[in-house]
């Protein structure tokens, strides 16, 4: 019965990340003007979905980045209440990865529903079990990430927008879910990955400009809650 549950989650995560391009296309182009000026504006959605990824075409890139994740969830934590969470934020994830590295934005049309998504998987949990210690801890911790995320944005002291504190909350939910050292290994792991890769290409040019240039915060937040998922306990016991 785990067997099929977990099969079933890989296969809705895949068939989630496929639909990647399609809802792409469909979202109105990125405002002009919106990146600094000596940047150039965004390519529009429709391009985006148009691009590959991984050698394949973004869908299919898509779908297997997502049954993959899903997959080592499952192998890894089980096939409870926390798998739906992960299976369906995970194709969600992919996608806006993919568009914030191209595009430096997070598109609220995404964002938004998926995290309303989340929060009535967490209500239709609470209403099926009767336990609500999990359900709440999901709730503060989507709250609170978002709480800090907003304050790093008003301060302008990390250089990153708007997007970034929704896609905190829809983060901070999963991993409130999965547990306390899962949220604070998960949310400082984003700043390790964002930093560490430039830190050690500054080192190796002996360039300090590249620890001075913007980079987009939405993948390096994705993968840090994805590390924050499987090793917090570990990190943080």
């Amino acid at each position: 019965m785990e067997l099929l549950v977990a099969l079933a989650a890989v296969a809705l995560a895949a068939a989630g990340g496929a639909l990647g391009p399609s809802v792409l296309r469909r979202l109105p182009d990125p405002p002009p003007g919106d990146h600094p000026a000596d940047e150039p504006d965004p390519p529009s959605y429709a391009d985006v979905a148009a691009t590959r990824s991984l050698g394949l075409p973004l869908g299919a890139g898509l779908a297997l980045v997502s049954g993959a994740v899903v997959a080592l969830v499952a192998a890894l934590l089980g096939t409870g209440w926390l798998l739906a969470y992960v299976t369906v934020a995970t194709p969600v994830c992919a996608l806006l990865a993919h568009v914030d590295a191209r595009t430096r934005l997070l598109p609220k049309r995404v964002v938004l529903p998926a995290t309303g998504a989340l929060v009535l998987l967490a209500l239709g949990e609470w209403a099926v079990t009767g336990e609500h210690t999990d359900v709440l801890r999901a709730g503060v911790a989507m709250l609170a990430l978002r709480s800090f995320f907003w304050v790093l944005w008003f301060a302008h002291s990390a250089g990153m927008g708007f997007g970034d504190v929704r896609l905190a909350a829809l983060v901070g939910l999963v991993l409130g879910r999965a547990g306390v050292a899962e949220t604070l290994v998960g949310a400082y792991a984003g700043f390790l990955v964002l930093a560490l890769p430039a830190l050690v290409v500054a080192v190796v040019r002996r360039d300090r400009s590249r620890l001075r240039q913007a980079k987009p915060f939405g993948p390096a937040m994705i993968v840090g809650a994805l590390v924050g998922l499987l090793a917090g306990p570990l990190l943080l016991p």
